[in-house]
């Protein structure tokens, strides 16, 4: 008889065989990028990932017949419960062979912590929140991920669905080509217009003020984005964790503020796709991986539109298409003309009609799903 044993994570050591069981599953995979096990590290430590003032998570193990066969995190996000007045737990960083019952018994015990924790409903993946990896890749397998997008098998959507979880929301990313964009009339007349009309001015980030800059993302952020269903607040701590984290990653001519008479209205970040870089790296940063990112940089062919917020009263004014515009020209400037814009939200139609008339190409579905507990 299969004997199936949970466990939870006491100890570094099964941090570290929590990790790294990914490479298990994905040995033979083309399309997988190994993450750097210092970063996974980092965002799984309760002490060192600012995330956890605000929330707890219980790190889980499974084994069959005494091999190592999945892992699982149950999470409680208090920020979350608190801005959406809800009782929701997450469930993520979920890695299983392909066995519905070793599965089913990693979901139970993440069900009966989050459970224990008087949370009434279950909702992932969130690798840990909305604010980093998020949802279940549904449709484009025969792609890498681009850089902090999920990947994983397609037999997970059998156990998620075999399970009884449900859909909740899908999240879209759409392939943007810069001759398809720049061929679009209507963009860069709306742009043209906008841009006219509000006299929206765009600046790149300032290297020698990274600082201050970074306040000035903080002022922008959590405006933009808490209409959004599903969105978090970054607390001042994440966003400072975060900017450090991205510092020697991002390009500042990809990285622009929108001013309306000297007035914050919006920004966008977009981040070349080290993805590129990191799978050549097999989760090793040093000795030689540090080496790579500068020697390979010129060869990345793909960027990611991971932020595009706008202020909520400047919204719908066409000042989306003002950052797309410059956006396109300035990727192509640094010799990359491939760009996902992701991920959006399936009724977010206003990001959906401006990725559309971009004649953006929508190529990968993720899901989310939820079961009440």
């Amino acid at each position: 008889m299969n004997s199936i044993k949970i466990s939870t994570v006491q100890s570094a050591g099964d941090l570290m065989k929590f990790i790294k069981f990914q490479w298990k599953i994905y040995e033979g995979d083309k399309y997988w990028v190994p993450p750097l096990l210092m970063d996974r590290k980092k965002i799984l430590s309760k002490e060192k990932n600012p995330f956890f003032k605000h929330a707890e998570a219980e790190y889980f193990l499974a084994e069959k017949d005494g091999k190592l066969a999945g892992r699982i995190a149950a999470i409680k996000n208090d920020l979350h419960n608190t801005t959406h007045n809800d009782k929701i737990g997450f469930w993520g960083f979920f890695e299983c062979i392909d066995d519905q019952e070793v599965a089913n018994a990693l979901f139970d015990a993440a069900k009966q912590w989050l459970k224990g924790k008087g949370l009434e409903a279950m909702q992932g993946p969130a690798n840990p929140s909305s604010n980093d990896e998020w949802g279940m890749l549904l449709e484009g397998f025969d792609d890498e991920p681009r850089i902090l997008m999920t990947y994983n098998p397609q037999y997970y959507l059998k156990l998620c669905e075999g399970y009884g979880f449900v859909k909740v929301k899908d999240l879209y990313a759409y392939k943007l080509e810069n001759q398809k964009v720049i061929a679009s009339e209507k963009v860069k007349r709306v742009a043209e217009i906008a841009q006219k009309r509000s006299g929206i001015k765009i600046e790149q980030l300032n290297m020698k003020n990274f600082k201050a800059e970074v306040e000035k993302v903080k002022y922008i952020y959590n405006k933009a984005w808490a209409p959004n269903w599903g969105f978090v607040p970054m607390t001042e701590e994440e966003l400072d964790a975060m900017a450090k984290d991205l510092k020697s990653l991002v390009d500042p001519s990809l990285l622009i503020f929108g001013k309306i008479d000297n007035k914050l209205v919006g920004f966008a970040l977009v981040l070349p796709d080290y993805n590129y870089i990191f799978k050549q790296l097999n989760g090793k940063l040093f000795p030689f991986g540090f080496l790579k990112m500068f020697t390979q940089k010129k060869n990345i062919k793909w960027c990611r539109i991971i932020t595009l917020g706008i202020i909520p009263e400047y919204q719908k004014r066409g000042l989306d298409s003002v950052f797309y515009w410059e956006i396109v020209n300035r990727a192509h400037n640094v010799g990359i003309d491939l760009g996902e814009a992701s991920w959006i939200l399936e009724n977010n139609d206003m990001m959906n009609r401006g990725a559309a008339a971009m004649n953006g190409t929508l190529y990968k579905k993720y899901r989310l799903y939820e079961i009440n507990i």
